[in-house]
């Protein structure tokens, strides 16, 4: 079950980034502390107003962007 409807988008918060729930948490934040090895259960512990499908979400958000065409200059 797609959990992408936690990231929101709003010019006002954040700088326009994308976040949780529209809460001031980017979603790039919650990558960085996954990229750096914390656990699912330590980011809760740290952000307490984050829920678990909302790391979901961040991970579903990141690879949706990543899944597009390159182009090659020849």
């Amino acid at each position: 079950m797609s959990e992408i409807q936690r990231i929101t988008v709003d010019s006002g918060r954040c700088g326009g980034r994308p976040c949780i729930r529209s809460l001031r948490i980017r979603v790039k934040d919650v990558l960085d502390l996954l990229a750096a090895g914390a656990t699912r259960e330590e980011i809760l512990e740290d952000y307490p107003a984050l829920e678990d499908g909302d790391i979901t979400a961040a991970l579903e958000y990141a690879a949706r962007q990543s899944d597009h065409p390159g182009l090659h200059v020849a």
